[in-house]
């Protein structure tokens, strides 16, 4: 069966929700039985975001087969509930290569390359490409930027050229725009709407459905407005007011009728409209028991988008236990030994997340070791394992110099180092070690217990490993090796004994949490955070469990 196409564009301005939007409507798809692939037309020319600051793009996200994509990819899979690939992140620097290799192989036999139709070509195949591979009924696609967008203008040419070419009933169009309130008059505007659907229609799309975004309600005398100026139906202009959380969306766009009319539209008849999950469990978020206060040490902490599939994580998880958390960003140079007690005083957890490069790294050490003397909860993801790691060492050998050769090259207790393999890497692009592998679990660790199961898959993006030359010493002085690779030979997780909960994962287990699935890591953490938050307030206690980090240290030796 041939795939059904739904191309979602935005307007007016960047980050409207597109991502957002689109992601929800793929779970009103899916409500009604349908099958649904997501895929992301980015128009940077970077072949992936894997190379890029976080500052510029956010976090990067990674795929079960190792692609490293745009951030909404993250959204798509939590809302779906399913897994994508990299089939499912097109950038305009793949399309271009790819188009190039072939001229270079003299594929074209010798004609002239052009954007129409070698570029576009290229782009439609790519769309057609994951419809036919994942058998998918409803391919949805967002195409990244905002119309007008010169380097967005090929991807737009494709779905010109798609929607002629395929069948009446067998795409649709929508618009995201964003109505702008003016608070000198009281009022919202439509104006920028209407001038980015004639935008729209000046390279040959015609919008079936605008969702108006907007942080005031909208008038049916504003939707009519909308309906008569941009050509489309009444009931084609979607309202879609800022929530206090994304998670309201689909319930926002099914109670405005976006998933039956979506389904006219396509000819799609429906066999089930179930979001009563999804409504139960948006209810549990909305109505907390109690609140956890979780300190998030990174150094891209000024955008918190560069974290963000930790922060969806822990919102899982906290919704699991009827609590709602309450993210402090630190920014991990603002955590000296001097100030760790103060700002952690009023903090229940505290999560070192990924990262790169050597700026920031003490302040994240000073919170594992922080963590560590005084029982507080802790999860180490990636770079939080490994300063985590460094942070135990340097308190085994009495040695502040113990580190990572990312950090330090010299150090004579290399704790975490480089793979051979990676020995040998000079581009740096998509050759870390990427994408899902398999972790043994060790019986009777706290990891174990959070997963319930002797193995699991997760997925990874480093390049840094803990060394196995200190792997038995280390053991020994208390800093066990829960997780490995099946073999044996490489640490997949590290956790404290006798400690409440302080975890580290070599791997990123929040690309695999759900809103109804949180990862077993954090719910392991954040249920000891919420007992942490209970016997803080004098409603629970506990067993004083913490090695102290002033614990009598052996002698220095180099290794």
């Amino acid at each position: 069966m041939t795939a059904k196409y739904i191309f979602i564009t935005g307007g007016v301005v960047s980050s409207v929700g597109k991502g957002i939007t689109t992601a929800a409507i793929g779970r009103l798809l899916k409500a009604r039985n349908v099958s649904v692939v997501i895929q992301k037309l980015d128009p940077y020319l970077n072949v992936d975001p894997g190379t890029m600051s976080p500052y510029q793009h956010g976090e990067v996200y990674v795929t079960a087969d190792g692609a490293e994509t745009d951030l909404d990819l993250g959204h798509y899979e939590r809302f779906l509930d399913q897994d994508l690939g990299r089939a499912s992140s097109v950038t305009t620097g793949q399309i271009y290569q790819a188009v190039i290799s072939r001229e270079r192989r003299g594929d074209y036999l010798g004609r002239t390359i052009q954007p129409i139709p070698h570029v576009t070509n290229e782009i439609k195949d790519r769309i057609r490409g994951i419809g036919r591979d994942s058998g998918a009924e409803v391919v949805i696609i967002e195409v990244g930027g905002t119309v007008g967008d010169i380097e967005g203008q090929p991807f737009l040419e494709a779905i010109r050229q798609m929607r002629n070419e395929e069948g009446r009933h067998d795409t649709v169009a929508i618009h995201v725009t964003l109505l702008p309130y003016i608070s000198t008059t009281g009022e919202l505007k439509t104006k920028p709407t209407q001038h980015s659907v004639r935008e729209l229609r000046s390279v040959g799309i015609q919008p079936d459905i605008i969702v108006c975004r907007s942080d005031k309600p909208i008038s049916a005398e504003m939707r009519d407005k909308i309906s008569l100026f941009c050509d489309v139906e009444p009931r084609a202009v979607i309202p879609l007011l800022t929530m206090p959380s994304i998670y309201e969306v689909p319930l926002v766009l099914e109670e405005a009728g976006l998933g039956d009319f979506v389904c006219d539209r396509l000819n799609i008849s429906p066999t089930s409209r179930d979001l009563d999950d999804w409504r139960t469990w948006v209810e549990r978020l909305k109505n907390p028991q109690r609140t956890v206060n979780v300190a998030v040490v990174g150094k891209y902490v000024e955008l918190p988008d560069a974290y963000l599939s930790v922060k969806e994580s822990l919102i899982h998880a906290a919704v699991e236990r009827n609590a709602a958390v309450n993210i402090s960003w630190l920014h991990s140079e603002d955590v000296e030994s001097g100030s760790a007690g103060k700002l952690f005083a009023e903090i229940d957890g505290i999560v070192v997340p990924g990262g790169f490069g050597e700026r920031g790294i003490e302040g994240k050490v000073q919170a594992a070791r922080f963590a560590r003397a005084n029982g507080v909860p802790y999860l180490g993801l990636c770079l939080g394992l490994h300063v985590m790691t460094v942070e135990f060492a340097r308190d085994h050998f009495g040695s502040d110099e113990a580190n990572s050769t990312e950090f330090n090259p010299e150090t004579p207790y290399p704790v975490i180092t480089l793979l051979d393999a990676q020995r040998r890497v000079v581009d740096k692009g998509g050759s870390m070690r990427l994408g899902e592998y398999p972790c043994r679990l060790v019986v009777g660790t706290r990891a174990h217990g959070a997963y319930g199961a002797s193995e699991a898959t997760e997925r990874h993006r480093h390049r840094y490993e803990f060394n196995n030359e200190y792997r038995a010493e280390l053991e020994e002085a208390g800093l066990i090796p829960s997780g490995t690779t099946p073999d044996g030979s490489l640490v997949e997780i590290c956790e404290v004994r006798d400690h409440p909960w302080m975890v580290g994962s070599q791997f990123h287990p929040e690309f695999r949490s759900r809103p109804n699935r949180p990862h077993p890591l954090f719910a392991g953490f954040l249920a000891a955070t919420v007992e942490r938050s209970l016997a803080r307030n004098g409603q629970g206690s506990r067993e004083p469990r913490a090695r102290h980090a002033a614990a009598s240290p052996r002698a220095a030796r180099a290794r």
